[in-house]
């Protein structure tokens, strides 16, 4: 049998009864074996194509549930997959809602061109205010305001510019494009035309009150926002406010502000309490960073690495190092995939703070554990031995970052600590220990004088001949300059 065939049969098969299992123990769902899957770069549909091969049942809600829970981890291109495997394998019929999902990540996935593409191929019984919506919402977040502003003025006539979202759009969009004056007047317009705002309207305009720094506005809005009878107060709209608070050291209000966002925090939104830590973090607040990481990890069962990685930065930003090496620990027993932005977010702390031999020591850790570390982590330990005098020592670092420049295709190392590893070389280094460092770096970036420099340097050190590298300088096309005349004459001093 075809093996695209005996696929399809497979598919079949499985989605004949849609149940959910209903035995005490707690058998392996499709949920729980794509959910681990959060590195940006692994494809789910391995995953997908194996569950149904083994004959387990595929479920449209969990198949739901699976997107909707990509997109909010802003996993994007996992989330396309699964959409588009369904449309493939005709596990459902699509509606306009699916359609319109699946133009969205499209859209943030491939581009507006992309999703324009799709919009256009669809059935007119698809082309409702759900598809027009997902198209604007790609226009929007691309900045193409003309597209954005034409294909509002269509949705208007056909009668689908009537629901606070569309506004929504057009304000995201003069956010967008930085014309933030313009939101306030869009927000009226809303009221004028007998569209109520929901919370999002009321938080763009807050923000864009905020961005200009006036805070009476701020106020304003949000003490429209308590009057509103329809209106439920969220966390996100006084964390917002928060913010704007802490940048004009307005720290009561802010402090008021923060009290009232945990009060409507939902006991399991990670992300929200990713950003109260965040934001006590600013304030300086440690206690209230370590309480509300306390709450998370109890109401959230299951931290994930995003989580960590707020929490870290939030330790580093309050200097507490040995409190991040614990966070740190506790990540790596969370059985969360590896992401090398975890431990680096306290690599980079340590280096920032001189604390160069801890930031050395856990890249090598990483490194005999076969784990992946940056060039730019090694680079930046590499500036601060470099600062410190330390020269072989930032030289060791910019060799590890040389080594595991190959998945970096375009990191380029710093101009400052590469120029100062070549002058130490050329004044201290051996012939050997040159050549081995520019051929190193000549993998990276093109030869260049500096390079010369230091070869020719080294080789007069040594009473070794430098003809040969001068003429290998005019086959390079690398004129001599009056630094290279007077390492010359070096030679009969």
């Amino acid at each position: 049998m075809d093996p695209k065939l005996f696929s399809k049969t497979l598919i079949r098969s499985a989605i004949t009864t849609r149940s959910y299992y209903t035995s005490s123990s707690r058998k392996p769902t499709l949920y729980s074996r794509i959910s681990p899957l959060g590195s940006p770069g692994l494809s789910v549909v391995p995953e997908l194509d194996d569950w149904v091969q083994k004959g387990n049942k595929v479920r449209i809600a969990e198949l739901h549930r699976i997107i909707h829970d990509l997109r909010k981890r802003k996993r994007f291109s996992q989330a396309l997959e699964v959409s588009e495997w369904m449309n493939e394998k005709a596990i459902c019929i699509f509606s306009a809602v699916e359609h319109a999902v699946q133009l969205d990540l499209i859209g943030r996935v491939r581009g507006f061109l992309s999703a324009e593409s799709y919009f256009n191929k669809l059935k007119d019984q698809h082309k409702t205010d759900k598809t027009y919506g997902a198209l604007l919402n790609c226009y929007v977040r691309q900045r193409q305001t003309e597209k954005s502003l034409s294909h509002l003025q269509k949705m208007k006539e056909m009668g689908f510019a009537s629901s606070a979202l569309t506004y929504n759009d057009l304000m995201c969009l003069y956010t967008n494009v930085g014309q933030h004056e313009k939101i306030p007047d869009v927000l009226t317009e809303m009221k004028k035309n007998g569209v109520s705002p929901d919370n999002f309207s009321y938080r763009i305009c807050i923000n864009s009150y905020g961005v200009r720094s006036d805070l009476e506005g701020v106020e304003n809005i949000l003490k429209e926002m308590e009057r509103q009878p329809y209106i439920v107060m969220d966390w996100n709209t006084y964390a917002v406010a928060a913010n704007f608070y802490i940048k004009a050291s307005l720290t009561d209000k802010a402090i008021d502000a923060l009290k009232k966002s945990e009060q409507k925090l939902d006991e399991k939104d990670g992300h929200g309490f990713n950003q109260l830590i965040s934001l006590y973090a600013k304030l300086g607040k440690k206690d209230e960073v370590l309480r509300l990481w306390g709450l998370e990890k109890t109401a959230c069962k299951r931290c994930i690495n995003r989580d960590f990685i707020t929490m870290l930065e939030s330790l580093v930003k309050l200097g507490d190092l040995e409190e991040a090496e614990k966070v740190i620990k506790e990540w790596e027993s969370s059985g969360n995939c590896y992401d090398f932005r975890i431990p680096n977010t306290v690599i980079v702390g340590c280096s920032e703070k001189g604390l160069l031999e801890k930031a050395k020591v856990m890249l090598e850790d990483l490194r005999e554990k076969g784990k992946a570390t940056s060039p730019n982590s090694w680079s930046l330990v590499a500036a601060g031995y470099l600062g410190k005098g330390e020269m072989e020592k930032a030289m060791e670092c910019l060799k590890a970052a040389f080594s595991v420049h190959v998945g970096n295709k375009g990191w380029k190392p710093n101009p400052k600590v590469i120029s100062g590893i070549l002058s130490w070389l050329g004044e201290k280094g051996s012939i050997g220990d040159v050549e081995a460092f520019v051929s190193s770096l000549q993998t990276i970036v093109p030869v260049n004088r500096q390079m010369y420099h230091a070869l020719i340097k080294a080789h007069v050190r040594d009473g070794k001949e430098v003809d040969k590298l001068v003429e290998r300088m005019k086959i390079d096309k690398i004129d001599e300059d009056e630094e290279t005349k007077r390492i010359l004459g070096m030679r009969q001093t």
